[in-house]
């Protein structure tokens, strides 16, 4: 499959052009160019290593690209921060927490960083601790959170502003099945509120239930985008997903001892 070229659209809520970052001797990313549509669910898939993170953290001003430029809603990321992270809102993978505050005092924190109003934090503090079960009055510090719990912490500071895009790498690794229905109802919602949602994730169920829009990443370059049925067409997404990464599948010959 070939990337169709792709003209740069006014209405985008996450526009990358020409995004390059090395590592050593490793090129991490290639030179990507994307738009992410407003109001779309947009996911962004590749096998390890293929340069998802790398790109989300270029896009979101968490690591500085070698060329390119990332734009949010209009404004440059590195040339202009403020305003442009002022309207995100981001969900790390293996995102480092102040994890010796409760979740209520992690939400009021993350409050007073964006210079929020207190008791506007407050009030949405109980309604994000309530809504993702984390228990409005819970005195547990973060760093007792479950891995789940603290996906769900991080999300919570990712919505507490009311960002109008939000880029999550991986928000459904491990996290039990009730967590994650809670979580797509939430971002469903975001959604159809007017919201713009980007997230990286493997498991491609979850990918064809929720995603308007996809892009395929293989070693550092998009290989595929476009709308959920533009790229999949008749087949899977996993289907689609292991032919453009170039997937493999064991012969009878392999692994016959087992």
């Amino acid at each position: 499959m070939t990337v169709p070229e792709q003209r740069r659209s006014p209405d985008a809520a996450l526009a990358l052009r020409g995004l390059v970052k090395q590592f050593e001797a490793k090129v991490a990313v290639a030179g990507i160019d994307l738009d992410v549509p407003a109001g779309s669910f947009f996911g962004l898939l590749g096998p390890n290593g293929a340069g998802k993170t790398t790109t989300l953290s270029m896009a979101v001003g968490l690591l500085r690209p070698d060329l390119g430029q990332a734009r949010i809603l209009g404004y440059d990321v590195w040339a202009d921060p403020i305003a442009a992270k002022s309207r995100i809102g981001v969900l790390p993978d293996g995102v480092r927490l102040f994890d010796r505050l409760t979740g209520t005092e992690l939400l009021a924190y993350q409050g007073l960083l964006r210079g929020m109003d207190p008791t506007v934090v407050d009030r949405r503090s109980v309604e994000l601790m309530d809504v993702l079960q984390l228990g409005a009055g819970n005195r547990t510090l973060v760093v007792d959170y479950s891995a789940g719990m603290k996906k769900k912490i991080g999300l919570a500071c990712a919505l507490l502003h009311a960002p109008r895009l939000l880029v999550l790498d991986e928000p459904f690794e491990a996290v039990d099945p009730v967590s994650a229905a809670l979580i797509r109802g939430i971002l469903q919602r975001y959604v159809t509120g007017g919201g713009t949602v980007v997230f990286s994730s493997h498991v491609m169920t979850v990918v064809e239930r929720l995603c308007s829009h996809v892009a395929i990443m293989a070693d550092g370059r998009i290989r595929v985008r476009g709308t959920l049925d533009e790229v999949r067409g008749d087949r899977s997404l996993e289907d689609v997903f292991v032919e453009v990464v170039g997937g493999r599948t064991a012969t009878g010959s392999e692994l016959s001892w087992l």
